[in-house]
């Protein structure tokens, strides 16, 4: 068998550091980013006084004059309306939270009740499952110790979010003030701030796990089937909380998106954010809430759940028969070697290239996927060969199969490319610079409809690359290594974590900073490079969707084995009715989510709707510009639907297995799983590209960037208002249905174990 390279203390130390060193990472971009001051007057640190002096300074400062660069007025206004959308999130997030945190506790309670009550609620320690000459701790110790992980995994998960939330709506009004300066100097900004979530996120999750498994061998000692089946309950709290998180804020930022739009855009002709809007404060809000704190908590919970399938498989194969700590641990070693590795890639972006025009923001954002994904490649090469021992067993349903470490390379590799192959072709089909969207714009010529046709055939069809190499990466995985293999591959996928949402935070914040320079009333020069890169933003957004669904689904099918092999399944029979119809209800499933999510998203948009309306009618001066709005109320409205609106779909997801499982029996659950996935991963990636698409195509007629987008006319041409409508359409789709979709596949299986 052999020893691993690497000795238990260096991993004991290894994982810690580069957690730390994550953490420390962040923080210094965060200190870079606060740099940007949010008060007028002029610090004695800007270039303009340490410059030559002389003649130089009157030539800038004609510049500055010109580009509104001493304008106090605009930083001020842009400190208020930051402020506003940051209260707006913040109280959100918070009655989010006192919901989400009773449902958190009474889940608590009930995982404690069913693994409890397994034995009888007995405190005798009792044979293992595996190895019934060994003797395991009892049940209810496992109970109380999964009980404690899911709740770390949720608070842990909101944590992520919250902070996340925090530092886009600290960044989104100095990216603005920084877009005066050029468009390099805001997308650092907006970048920068995204990598403070990307590493936070990932080193917290890791850290916190690494903790939790050493505190929890303290109690379990040489029993270490029992402690990863304890650890399991991390990635279960972990995408508990996401998917209220997801949902929730997906409902809240339609909501006000689709009302402001409504009512503003199409009937009122204004401005996409424009400040007489009372939804605008409410659409910022949205941006912030559904897609950095849901997409934090979403991606933190595929993170943990990977890692806990992995380790459970691993904790009963021979790392874990034979107590080999470096080896079983594997799996956090793949994600600090990550962290270290997006912390040289985001260097690239911010320090060692310097991106001067427009076209070179989209081109700078697929080099950190490229540059991430090589040296992670390479990374993972090294920790293989030093953190495996040179051949093991895995636990193969019921057998051990004895595999390489060159082999479990091969496996994290495929997953980690199959993760840039998702991420490039999401790419080709929702940005604006290849022919599908170009195509989708055109067809906007002759109205809505053939908009909305074409919207909905790219989607389709943007799902036949995923799922292919969906398909090979499984494959490959699982002729390695196993179940484990297929973990490790979801692990690989998201061994990059830290650089994919960088890069996807980066997308909200760059469109809230558009949405202030129009609230600020400032020049048509710098809301055109806002909105460039916010269109760099949209797809950059689809991107890490099309991360997180692949690896959702790879996740998934991990959980998904190991629930079978707990359950002493061998196969799953598609010919037995009992499999079959579970089948078809599983594939079922996310169709009703979706319909339940959408409707939730239609409904609140009505309301939005009607309270916008009502102000424009009622008072006076609104129109005009003499009187203010009342923001407030459009963003109680959101708050409201959204925190009512996200309990059914929640309840659905969570119900199911159980229901399922008690009345039903395990191999009705396997079918039901099964279909879940299958259907769940192309509803997923179909709806987030189309409406990722229908927005990029509106994107490309306004900015009118090439001889064909000027033929399609202006802002208010009937091809423009023909996009307006498909993007509208697209909203609920790309953020609400189809990012919560990848949840729903999850968090089923990982209950169902």
């Amino acid at each position: 068998m052999g020893a691993s390279i690497l000795s238990d203390l260096g991993t004991e130390i290894l994982i810690p550091v580069c957690a730390v060193i994550g953490i420390a990472f962040s923080l210094l971009q965060w200190v870079l980013v606060s740099k940007v001051k949010l008060s007028p007057g002029r610090d004695p640190g800007s270039p303009r006084n340490n410059g030559a002096g002389g003649k130089n300074d009157c030539a800038d400062y004609l510049i500055e004059e010109e580009e509104g660069l001493n304008d106090h007025n605009v930083v001020l206004k842009c400190a208020e309306i930051q402020s506003a959308i940051s209260e707006g999130a913040t109280s959100f997030l918070f009655t989010e939270y006192q919901y989400v945190g009773i449902f958190m506790v009474a889940f608590a309670i009930l995982i404690f009740v069913f693994l409890g009550s397994v034995e009888g609620f007995s405190t005798k320690s009792q044979p293992c499952t595996y190895d019934q000459s060994k003797i395991c701790k009892p049940a209810l110790a496992t109970a109380a110790f999964s009980t404690i992980s899911f709740l770390l995994g949720a608070v842990t998960s909101v944590v992520s979010g919250f902070l996340g939330m925090k530092i886009a709506t600290y960044a989104n009004a100095r990216t603005t003030l920084e877009a005066r300066k050029g468009v390099g100097k805001a997308f650092i900004t907006a970048f920068r701030s995204g990598a403070v979530m990307g590493f936070l996120l990932a080193a917290n999750g890791l850290l916190v796990l690494y903790i939790t498994i050493n505190l929890f061998k303290i109690y379990y000692g040489d029993d270490w089937g029992g402690l990863f089946e304890a650890i399991t309950g991390y990635g279960l709290g972990g995408s508990s909380m996401a998917l209220f998180g997801r949902v929730g804020g997906g409902i809240y930022t339609k909501a006000a998106d689709v009302g402001a739009d409504l009512v503003g855009k199409v009937e009122r002709n204004i401005p996409e954010d424009d400040p007489r809007n009372p939804a605008v404060i409410a659409d910022n809000v949205g941006d912030n809430v559904g897609d950095i704190a849901g997409m934090g908590s979403d991606l933190f919970g595929s993170y943990a759940e990977s890692s806990c399938a992995a380790l459970v498989v691993a904790s009963i194969s021979s790392f874990g028969i034979n107590h080999e700590f470096t080896p079983m641990l594997y799996p956090l070693i793949i994600s600090s070697v990550g962290i270290i590795v997006c912390l040289i890639t985001t260097l690239f972006a911010t320090d060692f290239f310097e991106i001067k025009a427009v076209k070179e923001i989209e081109p700078s954002l697929k080099r950190q996927l490229i540059i991430s994904t090589v040296l992670m490649t390479i990374g993972i090469g090294v920790v293989s060969w030093v953190a495996l021992p040179s051949s093991f067993t895995i636990f193969n349903f019921g057998d051990q199969k004895v595999v390489k470490n060159w082999q479990l390379f091969l496996c994290v590799a495929v997953g980690l490319w199959a993760g840039l192959i998702i991420g490039f072709v999401t790419e080709y089909y929702t940005s604006n610079a290849y022919s599908p969207v170009q195509d989708v714009a055109d067809s906007c010529r002759t109205g809505a409809a053939t908009n909305v046709i074409f919207g909905l055939a790219l989607g389709y069809k943007s799902c036949i690359i995923p799922i292919f190499a969906i398909a090979v990466s499984i494959f490959v995985s699982f002729s390695f290594a196993a179940m484990y293999g297929i973990a490790v591959a979801a692990l690989g996928m998201l061994s990059t974590i830290a650089t994919g949402l960088a890069i996807d935070a980066y997308g909200p914040i760059s469109d809230n900073a558009g949405g202030i320079a129009e609230m600020a009333g400032m020049s048509h020069r710098i809301r055109e490079r806002t909105d460039a890169l916010d269109a760099a933003g949209n797809t950059t957004a689809a991107i890490g969707k099309g991360f997180a669904i692949g690896s959702a689904a790879l996740v998934s099918l991990a959980l998904f084995g190991a629930f079978v092999s707990r359950a002493a399944i061998s196969t799953v029979d598609v010919l037995t009715p009992k499999v079959f119809i579970g089948l078809l209800v599983g594939a079922m499933l996310p169709y009703w989510f979706s319909a339940m999510t959408m409707k939730s998203v239609g409904s609140a948009a009505l309301k939005m709707v009607e309270e916008v309306r009502r102000q424009f009618n009622t008072i006076p001066g609104l129109m005009e510009g003499t009187a203010k709005p009342d923001y407030a109320t459009c963003v109680k409205i959101s708050t409201d639907a959204s925190i009512k609106e996200m309990i059914p779909p929640g309840a659905l997801v969570m119900l199911t297995p159980l229901v399922v499982g008690i009345f039903f029996g395990v191999e009705t659950l396997s079918g039901v799983l099964a279909g879940s996935l299958v259907s769940g991963v192309q509803i997923a990636i179909s709806a987030s590209n189309t409406g990722g698409a229908w927005d990029n195509a509106k994107k490309y007629i306004e900015a009118g960037a090439s001889e064909h987008a000027k033929t399609l006319g202006p802002k208010g041409s009937d091809p423009h208002k023909a996009a307006v409508i498909g993007d509208t359409i697209g909203d609920p789709l790309k953020d609400t249905s189809g990012p919560s979709l990848n949840i729903l596949i999850k968090l089923m299986a990982v209950e169902s174990l």
